[in-house]
């Protein structure tokens, strides 16, 4: 995995030294809220790096794009169908097998309650699934779905519980996996402890134990990092910029960066006035200084974003360019759609109304909160007044799903999901996503695109779908891309090397040493 070392020239004062780490040693790291209940079929208060420790996908996704076998050790396409063949000897941390039969239900489980996982095509397209013998699964599917393997290597919704602790209403006593990790203690406003699964089919964990505190606030987070409460920061916004690139310079941490993983972005609502107006949301794409947020804000750890997916990902090499910041452009696109400013005037108005709308975001998220408010200045150069809400992460989300907001902090998903899963998730008004297109005249024949790009069988229609898709959005205006989105990794330069894992939401603990 690429990584790139951080230098900066300010010198930190004398701090003691820590503790070399002991073979088999407890690592502690920590994250805002705890692990959740870690449900392998469900989503939030359930924290995806958590849910990655102790379940295992039948494939896995490798960074650069390829599916390689994990419970599954290979697989072969009857028509519509997808045969796998089960790795032979695993147990779950209880002591079952993992066989067919597991495997059949836990995706029968899944499809019980087809409409929690609503966002996710796959679930749809999956009939069923059957045990051929005790080491063959065959899943049954309506139609051909191109992103079968990719979908199936998400940490949720399709990883598998023993089947002694699945109940018939779909929940679970216990979270049993056959992963690297058990969960051995959860204590509440404090830590989740895990301990290795000395049983591991792919061996044992050097590390004895992770321990995970809960710690809400980035600021607290690096001053645990200086003072040794904690070994360890690895994500996209767990220390400010600021933070990382002053640790960096430390010669008692090593630092990196990941290569570009998603897009951090504003979501314009459509359906709202004013946002609703392409010319406002033009003009709202050239009035902010993206160069600036990437420089002032995130102190140049993650490139600036032209488009809503990066050039990398599948069928977005597309040579599309975002508007240049231009204020006096912006100006003229509000003037021509009869916004005006009074002489002396601070906010344009039109109709006897003023151009004003919210911007929302995680009122804990430091990062959000500076870019907010910087976009708040850009746009009041333009005579947009902006209002920054920050709220606390659980109204934030019923925000994304209501469409209560004008413009809303949001990003994609990385891969495996991107592009393909993040544009079904789309057609579901619990998104984001969904809320800021629903305004558009064309989003009848978005929505119909989509379903038909994740079934064609034909790959320059699935091409020329995805061009039309990424194109008329990206005209549309109801993105502002900001940056590619990037993990920041810093950690004492005693626990070695610490490889990025494969995916976005994915930490690989059992790496380390």
């Amino acid at each position: 995995m690429l990584r790139r070392s951080l230098l900066a020239a300010a010198a930190l004062p004398f701090l003691p030294r820590f503790p070399e780490a002991a073979p088999g040693a407890t690592i502690t790291f920590s994250w805002p809220v705890h692990a959740g209940p870690l449900h392998p079929h469900r989503y939030s208060p359930n924290q995806i790096y958590a849910q990655s420790m102790l379940y295992e996908p039948l494939v896995r996704y490798v960074e650069g794009g390829e599916i390689a076998p994990a419970l599954a050790t290979s697989w072969r396409q009857e028509g519509r169908d997808s045969i796998f063949t089960l790795r032979p000897g695993v147990r779950f941390t209880d002591g079952t097998p993992f066989d067919a039969a597991a495997v059949v239900a836990n995706v029968e489980a899944v499809l019980r309650q087809r409409d929690k996982h609503a966002w996710l095509d796959l679930i749809a397209q999956i009939q069923g699934a059957e045990a051929i013998d005790d080491a063959t699964v065959r899943l049954r599917f309506r139609n051909a779905y191109y992103p079968t393997l990719q979908e199936l290597a998400l940490v949720r919704p399709l990883r598998f519980a023993s089947p002694a602790v699945l109940r018939p209403d779909g929940e679970i006593t216990a979270p049993v996996g056959t992963g690297p990790w058990l969960l051995a203690e959860m204590r509440r406003g404090q830590h989740d402890l895990f301990t290795r699964n000395n049983g591991y089919w792919g061996g044992a964990p050097k590390p004895a134990r992770i321990l995970v505190k809960v710690v809400a606030d980035p600021n607290t987070r690096a001053l645990a990092l200086e003072t040794g409460e904690i070994d360890l920061a690895y994500g996209a916004d767990q220390l400010d910029a600021d933070s990382f690139r002053r640790l960096a310079a430390d010669p008692r941490f090593t630092a990196a960066i990941s290569p570009p993983l998603a897009t951090r972005l504003l979501a314009l609502n459509s359906g709202l006035a004013p946002t609703d107006a392409l010319p406002v949301r033009q003009a709202i794409a050239r009035g902010i200084n993206r160069d600036a947020l990437v420089r002032h804000v995130l102190l140049d750890t993650e490139p600036a974003a032209a488009t809503l997916f990066a050039e990398s990902m599948p069928y977005c090499r597309l040579g599309l360019t975002a508007p240049p910041f231009d204020p006096a452009a912006a100006a003229a696109l509000l003037e021509g759609a009869g916004w005006t400013l009074s002489p002396g005037g601070r906010v344009r108005r039109k109709a006897g109304r003023d151009l004003a709308l919210d911007l929302c975001f995680t009122g804990s998220d430091a990062l959000q909160k500076a870019a907010a408010e910087a976009v708040q200045g850009d746009l009041a150069r333009i005579g947009i007044a902006v209002s920054p809400k920050g709220e606390d992460a659980a109204t934030v989300y019923g925000r994304q799903r209501s469409g209560e907001f004008g413009m809303i902090f949001a990003d994609t998903w990385g891969a495996p999901y991107d592009p393909h899963a993040f544009l079904g998730s789309m057609r579901q008004p619990a998104h984001a996503d969904y809320q800021a297109q629903r305004g558009l005249p064309m989003k009848p024949e978005i929505d119909r695109r989509i379903t038909a790009v994740l079934t064609s069988t034909d790959e320059a229609a699935r091409a020329a779908d995805y061009r039309w898709l990424l194109t008329t959005l990206h005209e549309q205006a109801v993105y502002f891309p900001i940056s590619f989105l990037t993990n920041k990794l810093l950690h004492r330069k005693s626990l070695g090397t610490i490889p990025f894992g494969d995916t976005r939401y994915e930490i690989p603990f059992e790496r380390i040493g």
